[in-house]
C-alpha cells in the first residue's frame, strides 16, 4: 500500500475524530522526565544509554546565541566554542561528523559539520525543548550520530489547538557579557476547530563579547613578550574584549496544522540570517601569512554573511487498533548559503548548501509488554564551495537507511535490541585535483545494539548494553584538498578511507528514592579504522598540512546526575545536584599510542537550589581539570573554575506564563578556556555575565 501525503490528510481528517487538547509536544513531551527523540518515548530511567533533557525555567536561564553553549551544563556536553557565535555540542569527546543535531528529528541542513567557524543553524530561542541521547540509541538517527544526538524541538508546526483561540508566548533577554539585546514571539490562531496556524520571529543582536582576562594563552603571550617586534609585544597585553565577535540575526517562521486526536499533518516555512564575525587569531612573527599588525591573514577580521531558507512537514497518524499504534512522517528541504566577508566586505569564499531529509517511523501498539518501532530514513545533500579558501570540491552524498528498535517488558527484566543498514553515497567532481581516480565511494553500513535491565530494587535498574557500529567516512573527509580557514590547516583527505567500525559497552545504573535521584553511565568502545587527522610536517599556502588518516583507537568514560532533596525550610524545597563527566580517547597507532585531540578534561559542577511557587534561587559551582594529555599538535589547557547564580521570579505563581530569570555567570570574572576548541588560545569564554530574560504569554 502505497502512503501519501494526501491518502494521510484525507484519513485525518475523518469526522470521527474531535479537537485534539493534547499536550504541544505530542502525547509524551509534556512530561519532563520522557524522552520522544527515543521514537518509542520512553521515561529517562528506562533508557539504557545517557539522556538529558533541558526544558521550561532551565532552558530559559541557560539558553545562549548557539546550540552548544546552551548544552554545556549536561552531563557528557561541551562545546567547540569557536568565539561566541560558532558553537556545536561535543558529546563524550565526539564532535563533527559523529554528532547529528537535529531539528524536530531530522537535520538542520547546514555546513556546520565541515568547519568549526560555521553555525548550526538552529535558533535556541525557539526551543519548546532540547534533548540530548548519547549511545548507542542515538543510532536510529543517522550512522553518523555515534557520539549522539542533539534533538531541538519546537512547535512551528504546532501539535495542538489553543483552546483560548489565539495564544502568545514571548521573551526578552538581555546579557552584559556582549551587550547581547534579544527578543522572540511566537503565535499560535485556531482557524477552525482543528486547524492551527503558527508564526514566530527572533531578533538578536550583540557587540564583542568581554572576556575575564588576556585574550591570548599563557603560552602565546610568553612567546609575544620575548618578539623584537613592538607590535607583536603588544599582543600579549591584550585583554578584555573579543575583538571582531559581534553578532545580528534574525528570523521569522508561519506554519499551519490540522490537528485531530486521531492523527496531524502540517507545514512550516522558515528563514534566517545571521552575520557574526569570527575572532582574530594573531600571528607571532610576520611573515607571508601575517599584517602589519600581527593579524593571521587565514584568520582577520572575517565576518559570516550566513542565509537559510527552509520547508518543513510533519504528520502522524494513530488508528484507534491493530498492530500500528502511530505512524509518523517527518521531512525537510533547506537553501543555505553564507559568503565570508574579508576586511573591506569583500566576498573571500561562499558555501552553497542545499539538502533534504525525510523519515517513516512506524510504532507498534504495545503487546504483553512487546513494542517497538520500525522506520526508514533518506537524506541528500549538495555543497558548492567558491572562492580562495575553496578546500572541498562540488560533492553530492546520499544515505539511505532502514532501522528498527524492539523492547520487551517483563517486569523486572527489561531487554532491547536495535538494528540499521545504510547505503551511503559520496560523490566530488573534477572541479579539485585529488591525485586519484576515486572521485565516488558507496559503501553499506551495518549497526546494532543489544542491551538488557534488571530492576535490582524497586525505582532502581541496573542495565548494560552492547553495540556494533559501522560509519562511513563522510565526503568531508574523503575528499578535502586545501586550505581551510577554520581549522588554519591545510587539509588533504584520503579517497580511499575505509569504513569506520566500533564494538562498544555500557554500563547504567538509574533510579530514585525519596527525595533523591541517580543516573551513572560507564562506556568503553573499541575502534578500528578509526578517522582522524595528523600534521605531517609539510607547510602549504603558509598552512600546517594535515592528512585524514585511519587507525585503532580506544574511547571510554563515565558521566553521573545525582539530585538530592535537602527538606523544606521557610516554604522553599532545597536540593542539592551534581553533574560529571570524563572522556579518554587513544588512537593505536603502528608505531605508538596517541592522544585523540580536543577531548574535553574531567568537568565537575554541583548546585543547590531552593524552589517555590513564586521563587527560585540557584547557587553553582562548575570545576574543570586542565587537559594535558595532548595530540602531537595540541597545547595544555589550564582548568578553571566559573561560579554562576539566578533567580527565577513568578509574581503569580508558576500556574501563569509569566517569570523574571536574573543570573551572574562567572561571578568572579575568570579565564576560561575549552579544550574541545580550535580557538582555545586566541578566545577565552565570556567573562562576567549579568542576565535578565523576561518570558510572558497570553
Amino acid at each position: 500500500m502505497r502512503l501519501t501525503l494526501a491518502s494521510l490528510l484525507a484519513l485525518t481528517a475523518a469526522p470521527v475524530f474531535a479537537q485534539s487538547t493534547a499536550d504541544p509536544h505530542g502525547d509524551h513531551g509534556g512530561d519532563p522526565e520522557l524522552v520522544v527523540t527515543a521514537i518509542i518515548a520512553r521515561a529517562q530511567t528506562d533508557l539504557l544509554s545517557g539522556t538529558s533533557v533541558v526544558a521550561g525555567d532551565e532552558l530559559a536561564r541557560d539558553v545562549r546565541p548557539t546550540i552548544g553553549e546552551t548544552l554545556t551544563r549536561q552531563a557528557g556536553v561541551s562545546a567547540t566554542s569557536f568565539g561566541p557565535n560558532a558553537s556545536r555540542p561535543v558529546l563524550r569527546g565526539f564532535q563533527g561528523e559523529r554528532v547529528r543535531i537535529l531539528s524536530d528529528g531530522i537535520g538542520s541542513f547546514d555546513v556546520s559539520n565541515t568547519s568549526v567557524d560555521h553555525p548550526v543553524v538552529i535558533n535556541p530561542m525557539t526551543a519548546d525543548r532540547i534533548e540530548v541521547l548519547r549511545g548507542p540509541a542515538a543510532l536510529l538517527f543517522g550512522s553518523s550520530a555515534i557520539g549522539g544526538v542533539v534533538n531541538v524541538i519546537d512547535s512551528r508546526i504546532p501539535r495542538v489547538v489553543p483552546s483560548e483561540g489565539v495564544h502568545t508566548d514571548a521573551g526578552l533577554t538581555y546579557g552584559s557579557a556582549a551587550n547581547e539585546r534579544s527578543a522572540n514571539a511566537r503565535v499560535d490562531v485556531a482557524l477552525a476547530e482543528r486547524i492551527v496556524a503558527h508564526f514566530d520571529g527572533t531578533y538578536a543582536k550583540s557587540g564583542n563579547l568581554r572576556t575575564g582576562g588576556y585574550l591570548l594563552s599563557d603560552d602565546l603571550r610568553s612567546e609575544a613578550a620575548k618578539s623584537d617586534e613592538a607590535e607583536v609585544r603588544a599582543l600579549a597585553k591584550l585583554k578584555g574584549e573579543l575583538p571582531n565577535s559581534a553578532a545580528r540575526t534574525w528570523e521569522v517562521a508561519g506554519g499551519a496544522a490540522f490537528v485531530a486526536d486521531g492523527g496531524s499533518l502540517g507545514f512550516s516555512i522558515s528563514h534566517y540570517d545571521s552575520l557574526y564575525g569570527i575572532p582574530v587569531r594573531y600571528a607571532l612573527e610576520h611573515d607571508e601569512g601575517a599584517d602589519a599588525t600581527g593579524h593571521d591573514s587565514h584568520g582577520h577580521e572575517v565576518q559570516l554573511d550566513v542565509v537559510q531558507t527552509r520547508i518543513d512537514v510533519r504528520g502522524e497518524l494513530k488508528p484507534d487498533s491493530g498492530f500500528v499504534d502511530t505512524l509518523r512522517l517527518r521531512a525537510g528541504y533547506a537553501d543555505y548559503q553564507h559568503d565570508e566577508l574579508e576586511d573591506g566586505g569583500e566576498i573571500g569564499t561562499s558555501f552553497y548548501h542545499k539538502g533534504w531529509e525525510g523519515r517513516i517511523d512506524l510504532i507498534q501498539r504495545e503487546q504483553a509488554g512487546w513494542t517497538g518501532a520500525i522506520g526508514g530514513q533518506a537524506l541528500v545533500r549538495k555543497l558548492h564551495i567558491v572562492g580562495e579558501e575553496k578546500y572541498l570540491p562540488r560533492i553530492r552524498a546520499e544515505n539511505f537507511g532502514l532501522f528498527t528498535v524492539q523492547s520487551l517488558d517483563l517486569g523486572a527484566w527489561r531487554a532491547e535490541a536495535g538494528g540499521r543498514v545504510e547505503r551511503a553515497t559520496a560523490k566530488a567532481d573534477a572541479d579539485i585535483d585529488l591525485g586519484t581516480a576515486q572521485a565516488e565511494r558507496r559503501f553499506t553500513a551495518v549497526s546494532g545494539s543489544l542491551g538488557a535491565a534488571y530492576e535490582v530494587t524497586p525505582g532502581w535498574r541496573l542495565g548494560v548494553n552492547s553495540s556494533y557500529t559501522q560509519r562511513a567516512p563522510s565526503a568531508e573527509e574523503l575528499f578535502p584538498k586545501g586550505p581551510h580557514a577554520g581549522t588554519q590547516a591545510y587539509e588533504i583527505g584520503d579517497p580511499n578511507l575505509a569504513k569506520e567500525t566500533s564494538k562498544g559497552l555500557e554500563f547504567t545504573l538509574r533510579g530514585k528514592a525519596q527525595g533523591f535521584s541517580l543516573s551513572a553511565s560507564l562506556y568503553h568502545s573499541w575502534f578500528s579504522n578509526y578517522i582522524y587527522e595528523l600534521p605531517n610536517g609539510d607547510v602549504e599556502d603558509g598552512l600546517p598540512v594535515f592528512e585524514f588518516q585511519q587507525n585503532k583507537a580506544r574511547h571510554y568514560g563515565a558521566e553521573v546526575e545525582a539530585s538530592l532533596g535537602l527538606g523544606t525550610f521557610g516554604g522553599f524545597d532545597l536540593t542539592a545536584d551534581l553533574v560529571g563527566d570524563v572522556s579518554r580517547a587513544t588512537i593505536v597507532a603502528p608505531t605508538s599510542k596517541l592522544a585523540a585531540p580536543r577531548i574535553p578534561a574531567l568537568r565537575l559542577l554541583g548546585g543547590l537550589e531552593a524552589q517555590s511557587e513564586k521563587l527560585d534561587a540557584r547557587l553553582e559551582t562548575e570545576w574543570v581539570d586542565g587537559q594535558s594529555r595532548l595530540a602531537p599538535f595540541e597545547t595544555a589547557t589550564p582548568g578553571y573554575t566559573l561560579v554562576n547564580a539566578s533567580v527565577a521570579i513568578r509574581p503569580w505563581g508558576k500556574d501563569r506564563p509569566i517569570s523574571l530569570i536574573l543570573s551572574a555567570n562567572n561571578i568572579f570574572d575568570v579565564v576560561a578556556r575549552r579544550h574541545a576548541s580550535f580557538l582555545k588560545d586566541y578566545a577565552p569564554l565570556a567573562g562576567r555575565d549579568l542576565r535578565a530574560t523576561l518570558r510572558f504569554g497570553f
